[in-house]
């Protein structure tokens, strides 16, 4: 299962870098943030074209219109280093069109479709959005200023409990836009990226992080791949002690 996953890794690595060769004119964060930047305008293109106002779609442009202008401002502030190499046009056009194209169709089917969201799953939705956006940023900054002083393993604050809190906001963020929606098609689309990209890069940081022996096998004990650990989270997320 590993090397099966090792291997898949790899390919998503070439698809989304090198595919085909060629120049490089822009780095995967220009890609991503020029699809976050332009969520806002998606929304509101689609609310003028179908004259669309409902308290639905304008929470849901309100919710992932912000969710791309706090992206830029995170990539201002502290950029994602992941982030910064540079892509081939075919690994840009691919990034595009099969993951970051595909997170617009929420929005789309929201408001042409005049989805109208219940009180109660409007309050649920935007709750959820908010502690995804807060663990999300709050786990990226934290990671890109410990890092930037200190190399090595992070197992304190957001990573306590969960050795992927930015994934984890991430999934909550995305599934509140989806819920939103009001169709299934954007499920069926987070379920693609989740499982072919999300878990393959959670397995391969695990793999890295094992570099730092005997510190690294204690983390993972007291730590949980994607959801907090409990027991961690008892102890008010304070780091595991070690032996």
């Amino acid at each position: 299962m590993g090397a099966a996953l090792g291997k898949w890794s790899d390919l998503v690595n070439y698809v989304s870098g090198s595919l085909l060769g060629g120049p490089r004119p822009f780095t995967q964060a220009t890609v991503i943030n020029v699809q976050k930047a332009g969520t806002l305008l998606w929304c509101l293109y689609w609310m003028n074209a179908t004259g669309n106002y409902s308290g639905t779609a304008c929470l849901y442009t309100a919710l992932h219109g912000s969710y791309g202008l706090c992206w830029l401002l995170k990539e201002m502030v502290f950029p994602d280093p992941g982030w910064q190499r540079p892509v081939t046009i075919p690994s840009a056009l691919i990034m595009s069109l099969t993951v970051l194209g595909p997170y617009w169709i929420a929005p789309y089917l929201c408001i042409t479709n005049r989805f109208e969201a219940s009180p109660a799953l409007m309050g649920l939705s935007t709750g959820v959005y908010a502690l995804g956006l807060a663990l999300m940023i709050g786990a990226d900054a934290q990671k890109y200023f410990t890092l930037k002083h200190k190399r090595g393993l992070i197992t304190s604050g957001f990573f306590a409990a969960t050795r992927n809190p930015n994934y984890l906001g991430e999934m909550m963020i995305y599934g509140s836009f989806a819920a939103l929606s009001g169709h299934r098609e954007p499920w069926f689309v987070l379920a693609a990226v989740w499982g072919f990209l999300f878990v393959p890069n959670m397995v391969r940081k695990d793999r890295s992080m094992s570099r730092y022996g005997a510190a690294w096998v204690h983390y993972q004990a007291h730590s949980g791949l994607l959801l907090p650990w409990l027991p961690t989270l008892a102890r008010g997320g304070a780091p595991p002690a070690r032996p």
